[in-house]
């Protein structure tokens, strides 16, 4: 069998399976490496032999012509089904597309209510309603409008308008997509709403609410401690003004004399501050306070510090510090150390955090607990995170 006998039976075979049929032909032509054959007949060998006698090359010849002629046939007669099958397939669709044509143009005169030849926002949602049994939102309405309206002039014309099942299929996935974004906001507000759960949580652990009234008397207190500890260094002021008729220098002396009666007072009023400073829960005013009372009271302990240095090496080098710089000395600590006081107590007054000390507030500010610092447990327990190197703070305190 030649090439072309090849490509003619391929072709027919393709085109048969392209329409989808599953005719068979018992008696059609099948693929082999050599070729194709006659289905129930062996490829022809070169020369026959019988018993009696050798077939001669031409009689070979002559019969792969006959059987040539049959392999031609074949293929015509399964071209001609191919094209039948695909007349017919043709058929079917233009069939099919005639009655979706006619179906959607039948619900477009349905729909079309006043007769205009178009079909309004609210002529859509009134027959969408009908035929679908549903109620349909105006915001549904309006998407579905702006799906459909290829024009973009508000209204479906009869070259726009689809069958009912494409409405119907755009309306579920419209609900589809509805839903999910549904489910995802209910779970934004579930976040939402466990923030503020913890929020809540943590300002009624950690109480940096407005201060009353009493806090901010409260709030004044601590400062006692710098004040009684640095009256060593307002000896000459308050010598200088102690007539015996301000009551204010009285109270104070009542006051210190108490203070040095207790063994020990200081340390036990630091390490009271220390400990009342670490409650979340006494309002943050009297919290600061107290924390920075503790740094001006250590702060206090470097100017004597360094006076018993510098005097000890004069005294090494037989030199007498004059009686004049001592006084200025003391002097200069003790008016620090009382506007620093004094606008600490104003700014309490006021229900304001003094955070404007130089050098100490920035330090006390880095010690008080935050918001951001509470954290719910897996039990639901809200825990405190210290801050790094707040544990170095205590132990350096």
């Amino acid at each position: 069998m030649n090439t072309s006998h090849t490509k003619r039976a391929s072709t027919a075979l393709c085109l048969l399976l392209t329409i989808n049929t599953s005719t068979t032909t018992t008696d059609a032509f099948a693929f082999s490496p050599s070729g194709i054959h006659t289905a129930g007949l062996p490829p022809l060998p070169t020369t026959f032999h019988r018993a009696d006698s050798t077939w001669s090359p031409s009689s070979v010849t002559a019969l792969r012509a006959t059987v040539g002629d049959k392999k031609d046939d074949d293929i015509d007669r399964l071209l001609s089904m191919a094209a039948k099958l695909r007349a017919e397939a043709a058929s079917l669709e233009a069939e099919k597309a005639q009655e979706r044509a006619n179906a959607a143009e039948k619900a477009f005169r349905q729909f079309d209510t006043d007769k205009d030849g178009e079909i309004d926002i609210n002529e859509l949602k009134s027959g969408l309603e009908k035929v679908l049994k549903t109620e349909l939102s105006d915001k549904r309405a309006s998407e579905l409008m702006k799906e459909f309206d290829s024009s973009g002039d508000g209204k479906l014309q009869l070259d726009e308008f689809v069958n009912i099942d494409q409405f119907r299929n755009r309306l579920g996935t419209l609900s589809q997509e509805e839903r999910r974004l549904a489910s995802e906001a209910q779970k934004t507000a579930k976040k939402e709403e466990d923030v503020a759960a913890l929020a809540q949580a943590r300002l009624d652990i950690l109480n940096d609410r407005e201060p009353t009234t009493t806090d901010r008397a409260l709030s004044i207190l601590p400062y006692l401690l710098p004040l009684l500890d640095g009256l060593q260094y307002g000896r000459f002021l308050l010598g200088a003004a102690d007539d015996g008729s301000n009551p204010f220098i009285a109270a104070l002396a009542i006051v210190y004399t108490l203070y040095n009666a207790v063994p020990f007072s200081g340390l036990i009023a630091f390490f009271a501050l220390d400990f009342l400073s670490n409650n979340p829960r006494i309002n943050r005013l009297v919290r600061y306070n107290m924390q920075q009372a503790i740094f001006l009271d250590i702060a206090l302990f470097f100017p004597g510090l360094a006076t018993g240095l510098i005097g000890l090496g004069l005294g090494a080098m037989k030199v007498e510090l004059p009686q004049l710089a001592v006084q200025l000395g003391t002097d200069a600590i003790f008016v620090s150390l009382l506007l620093a006081l004094g606008y600490c107590t104003v700014s309490s007054i006021l229900g304001v955090v003094p955070d404007k000390v130089p050098l100490i507030s920035g330090r006390v500010t880095q010690r008080m607990p935050s918001a951001d610092m509470f954290t719910i447990d897996k039990d639901g327990n809200i825990q405190m995170i210290e801050k790094e190197g707040e544990e170095d703070d205590k132990n350096e305190n």
